[in-house]
């Protein structure tokens, strides 16, 4: 997702780095011969990983650390990654690194997981030529938002999503807290009956809309891990795209395949809570930091939570197990000055 009123690739500079790291791991273009995965394959799918960038000390995207969190998705039975969404980041990498990220996990693991890249913009010129891009380079399918920001009217929304919805299979992602603008559920239902190519909705608003939405016939997977549990046990949700994934796999596994389970919801509600102290992803960043699994080192503006946070998912940690967790090592407290913030990358 790009950031602000420019387009990543301004004046159609490129990102040294970004360039450097495509032609190391020699992303390919996917071409005619590979089957394009159909809406209805998509529809399928009921944990999905919003995955998170890592990054090395100099601010470059670690892609060592990104294959391993990968791995552990696949391990445990997650069927999709969503790849620079919110969670992973996409709004600071510049669209080298967000297109050279796709095609590596399609390439890397497209076998074995589906892979949704988040390709939306507030500029819809912007989002086709990225949507394009990543289609070329394997992604399964688009995560598209509402122009944010630079906000337009209902119809602007209607239009720029069916500019986007034309390219190959689309779930739209409805977050106004992110964006400012809600996408009403009529807007939603009319891209649904005009557009072959619309799988369903990443839904943010809350359950009674997830419901609504469910008895018009759309597939809805819930944004908010809070709400899976409810969203898929009484509202008619077909899963979850988690950022508690990338930290408790397994137990989320658990929570969506296997049938009612209060105890396990009850006993990860404490950790979903946490996660939503400050925007995502800055509390996914540093638990992960904490775990060890990942540099300590964050892209500005994200910021790392302070001590009474971080000693707080100390508690919930032990509470839960770290067994339960992703990682091998300790969790620490860690310090402020072990952290890295990057400005320039």
């Amino acid at each position: 997702m790009a950031s602000g009123l420019l387009p990543k690739s301004s004046l159609g500079l490129r990102n040294p780095i970004a360039t450097k790291v495509a032609s190391k791991h020699h992303v390919q273009v996917v071409g005619a011969s590979k089957r394009r995965t159909s809406v209805e394959e998509i529809r399928k799918l009921r944990l999905i990983t919003a995955m998170k960038t890592p990054y090395l000390p100099d601010g470059r995207i670690d892609l060592e650390a990104y294959d391993e969190m990968v791995k552990v998705q696949i391990a445990i039975g997650a069927e999709g990654v969503i790849v620079g969404s919110h969670a992973g980041e996409g709004h600071v990498l510049s669209w080298d690194e967000h297109i050279m990220l796709i095609g590596h996990t399609a390439n890397s693991f497209g076998e074995s997981i589906r892979v949704i890249g988040c390709t939306g913009s507030n500029a819809t010129g912007e989002a086709i030529r990225a949507t394009e891009l990543g289609f070329a380079v394997g992604m399964d399918a688009a995560l598209q938002i509402n122009p944010y920001c630079g906000k337009t009217s209902i119809q602007g929304i209607v239009a720029h999503l069916e500019a986007v919805l034309s390219l190959g299979p689309t779930i739209i992602y409805n977050v106004p807290g992110r964006t400012g603008q809600d996408i009403p559920a009529e807007a939603m239902h009319s891209l649904a009956r005009n557009s072959p190519n619309f799988v369903g909705v990443k839904e943010c608003v809350g359950n009674e809309r997830v419901r609504h939405h469910v008895e018009k016939g759309l597939v809805i997977w819930t944004g908010m891990d809070s709400d899976c549990y409810e969203a898929m046990r009484t509202c008619g949700a077909v899963g979850v795209t988690s950022v508690a994934c990338n930290l408790v796999p397994r137990l989320m596994h658990e929570l969506i395949f296997g049938g009612e389970n209060v105890l396990l919801h009850e006993k990860l509600k404490p950790l979903f809570k946490w996660l939503s102290c400050e925007p995502n992803p800055l509390a996914l960043n540093t638990a992960l930091m904490q775990l060890g699994v990942i540099h300590p080192v964050f892209r500005l503006p994200y910021y790392p939570l302070p001590l009474d946070k971080r000693k707080e998912f100390i508690e919930i940690v032990k509470a839960i197990g770290r067994d339960n967790f992703v990682g091998e090592k300790d969790v620490q407290v860690l310090n402020d000055d072990d952290f890295i913030l990057v400005g320039r990358y």
